[in-house]
């Protein structure tokens, strides 16, 4: 074969397209995976119209540091005009920690629907169920109220589910100490994490079906509470902790 001026021309020019096919599938790829990568965020609402929980900064710094430690960012505000559409806009999940009393407005209100129609997570950590009892929406949506509790003590919790993010890792009995809620206009469409057997403290007024945790999907979104979370000491208990990033990573839809 005879290589002409014009042949090698066109091999070059062959090649030089070949080269180009390749970067520019290269930098694309790369560039999708960066986009893939860009971690989610995470806001932890904690505004409080009564009871306040002493361990609400507690709270704060332990999901900050789980954020930090997997991969999520976390923003914190008890500002109640943050929850509006466009702020909510850049988080996949909002947190209600220990929330308490009637602490959003109507439109404040229709940015959580909005959020939630949007596929994102709620999660609602121990006092989220005594808030908002004007509001039937969020009765369901966090799964059932708050009514009364005992003083704090020892009880042992009963796990319904193994195979959740937020269970798989605690024993099939978890003797712990916190304040135990009563519920009441429990929602009947949750499913039970965890439930609390009656007969291993004293003031339990929901009987042998007595739920403590729950996730479900609600309002186009996915939902995650826990009644636990009362103590500082909880905030630092690893058990406990690996139940909230548990129910946290469930919400984002992993």
């Amino acid at each position: 074969m005879i290589i002409t001026p014009k042949s090698k021309n066109i091999l070059l020019s062959s090649v030089l397209v070949v080269i180009s096919f390749f970067l520019v599938s290269f930098y694309q790829k790369n560039d999708k995976e960066i986009v893939v990568a860009k971690p989610n965020k995470v806001l932890i609402f904690s505004k409080t119209n009564g009871w306040r929980h002493e361990s609400i900064p507690a709270g704060i710094a332990a999901i900050k540091k789980l954020g930090a430690e997997n991969h999520f960012l976390v923003d914190a505000t008890e500002d109640s005009l943050a929850i509006n559409t466009k702020k909510l806009s850049q988080y996949q999940v909002i947190i209600f920690l220990n929330t308490t009393g009637t602490i959003l407005g109507k439109n404040e209100e229709l940015a959580l629907q909005e959020f939630m129609k949007k596929g994102k997570g709620f999660v609602g950590i121990h006092s989220a169920s005594d808030c908002e009892f004007d509001w039937p929406w969020f009765g369901k949506l966090v799964g059932g109220y708050f009514v009364s509790h005992p003083k704090p003590q020892i009880a042992k919790l009963v796990v319904v589910n193994k195979d959740h993010l937020s269970t798989r890792h605690l024993p099939a009995i978890w003797e712990r100490f916190d304040e135990w809620y009563n519920f009441k206009d429990l929602n009947p469409d949750v499913n039970v994490l965890l439930k609390i057997d009656e007969s291993s403290y004293t003031g339990g007024k929901n009987g042998d079906n007595h739920p403590m945790a729950w996730y479900h999907e609600y309002g186009g979104g996915r939902v995650f509470y826990t009644a636990l979370g009362h103590t500082n000491e909880s905030y630092s208990d690893p058990l406990f902790l690996q139940h909230i990033l548990g129910g946290i990573t469930y919400a984002m839809g992993k």
